[in-house]
């Protein structure tokens, strides 16, 4: 997450338009007759959103205005499929910015790293398994769920730097040169979290996930075989 002094009007502004965008996308594609028709898509919603926010909070604030924290949004993504896993993901950072812990100016361009950007990649590798529609579970567990989450991080972090080395104003670190062995810090434990979770619930609950296909992947054997023949 990035404080709102450590970028330029012009980015911050630019940041904002393009997340507006996104968010009105969503909101047009958004299944709301069957979120208010659906006690449990409901109860998922609003407790991933609590979960985001609690997960937001959990951070390193630095000095110099820059804070870490894990993303979580990729098995967000999962639970709600993108429209409202982007509209979650705003609730979250409101939640942020009412107890001060977020920049309201910064919300645009810290959206489109912490939302926007780990959605994209996520609905990107879902929509990639779907089209090779494996039977094997654990395809689903890693390529949907460890996989894209790692890459979201990495991305997450690699654009972050990038925009704060365009605007100029943040001193960057005299260790940029060895990045590559602090990448493993930051994108294997956000992979675990989501990858975990991801498979709990295809365990526990697969009803939950908006993306599973329950037919395919928990299909029985010997039902495979008498199609074979």
């Amino acid at each position: 997450m990035i404080a709102a002094e450590l970028l330029a009007p012009s980015t911050l502004w630019m940041g904002a338009a393009v997340y507006a965008g996104a968010l009105l996308w969503a909101a047009w594609r958004a299944p709301w007759l069957e979120v208010l028709s659906d006690s449990r898509r409901q109860h998922l919603l609003f407790g991933t959103v609590l979960g985001l926010f609690l997960l937001w909070l959990v951070r390193r604030d630095f000095d110099s205005g820059v804070s870490f924290h894990f993303i979580g949004m990729t098995v967000v993504t999962l639970l709600l499929d993108w429209p409202l896993a982007l509209l979650g993901g705003l609730l979250a950072q409101i939640g942020l910015i009412a107890i001060g812990r977020q920049d309201l100016l910064a919300l645009g361009v810290n959206g489109l790293l912490l939302v926007l950007l780990p959605v994209f990649i996520t609905e990107g590798c879902a929509l990639l398994v779907e089209r090779a529609q494996p039977r094997n579970l654990f395809v689903y567990i890693f390529c949907c769920g460890f996989f894209p989450a790692a890459l979201a991080a990495l991305g997450c972090l690699l654009a972050g730097l990038g925009l704060l080395a365009l605007d100029g104003r943040f001193a960057m670190p005299p260790w940029l040169d060895d990045f590559i062995g602090y990448l493993w810090l930051v994108t294997f434990p956000e992979a675990f979290i989501n990858g975990t979770l991801v498979a709990a619930l295809v365990v526990f609950c697969p009803d939950w996930l908006e993306t599973f296909n329950r037919t395919r992947y928990l299909q029985a054997p010997w039902k495979d075989d008498e199609h074979s023949r």
